[in-house]
């Protein structure tokens, strides 16, 4: 199996931990989501990605996490490994299914389909 490196803009500055600076102020002073936090998601029975999902960075006893907030309120919790091999489902009984592609990698959770940039390092053959 390919071994996967957290790349930009997604995963980076990730083990820097949660800054609080990720998000800017609008005009009526809510805050909007950095560009680097939104990714592409297809929620549910949606056939197409489109870019509305959030991503929040959390490290937690040394660990990264990332919750992925959809426009409709619901959420899912992904463990980012220290091997290389991509994330993990850190909440809840359904498992994270990976599909590579160029440049990013697909995550299938319960329905729900996540794009999130990746770099491919080593033999993807393996």
């Amino acid at each position: 199996m390919a071994r996967l490196v957290a790349s930009l803009p997604v995963f980076a500055m990730l083990l820097a931990g949660c800054s609080g600076g990720g998000e800017a102020p609008v005009e009526d002073g809510s805050a909007a989501a950095d560009p680097e936090d939104i990714i592409a998601c297809a929620i549910g029975s949606a056939s197409e990605f489109t870019r509305n999902c959030t991503v929040e960075r959390e490290v937690q006893e040394g660990m990264l996490f990332l919750t992925i907030h959809h426009e409709d309120g619901g959420f899912r919790r992904l463990q980012v490994m220290e091997d290389g091999s991509g994330v993990t489902a850190a909440d809840g009984a359904d498992q994270a299914l990976i599909t590579v592609f160029d440049g990013e990698i697909e995550v299938s959770l319960g329905g729900d389909r996540y794009l999130l940039p990746a770099t491919i390092t080593g033999n993807a053959s393996q």
